[in-house]
């Protein structure tokens, strides 16, 4: 493994921190909110006017759990990082799943329909993306290599 590599692999560890941090912060501000809060918590390009409902229990029992999918996505993906700066190779690709997939649905069905305002949104789609392309450059070329060089 190079210094490149090594270098590329913190890069992407303190991508994934920051990443997870600004999800939990997300993941506790939805869930300590009521429904409109939660929602406009999240979608914070729309009118927060539109927002105000007295929603159904069960929404907000909704809008709870996708906070704490928030919360413990945020969380898996700071130990992730702890494991990636240390150069778990399997970390990599558990962190890309749980941040990246999480992230794809944020995409199609909140980013991209226009929902949201770049930061902190768009920007943290952004960061797990650059996160996933670096430790998976790394991952990539060792795995071409042969185990005498590694």
């Amino acid at each position: 493994m190079t210094a490149m590599h090594r270098t590329a692999l913190k890069v992407s560890a303190i991508l994934w921190t920051v990443w997870g941090l600004v999800h939990i912060l997300a993941g506790l501000i939805v869930v300590s909110a009521d429904a409109s809060g939660g929602f406009q918590a999240i979608a914070d390009a729309v009118d927060p006017a539109l927002l105000q409902y007295e929603y159904a229990p069960a929404v907000g029992g909704i809008l709870n759990q996708h906070g704490w999918n928030l919360l413990w996505g945020g969380a898996v993906t700071v130990i992730g990082a702890v494991f990636i700066w240390q150069v778990n190779l399997t970390a990599i690709w558990v962190t890309a799943m749980v941040g990246g997939l999480l992230d794809v649905g944020y995409l199609v069905f909140v980013d991209l329909p226009g929902f949201v305002r770049f930061f902190p949104g768009t920007l943290m789609t952004i960061v797990s993306a650059s996160a996933i392309m670096l430790s998976f450059w790394v991952w990539w070329s060792l795995r071409r290599r042969p185990a005498t060089e590694n």
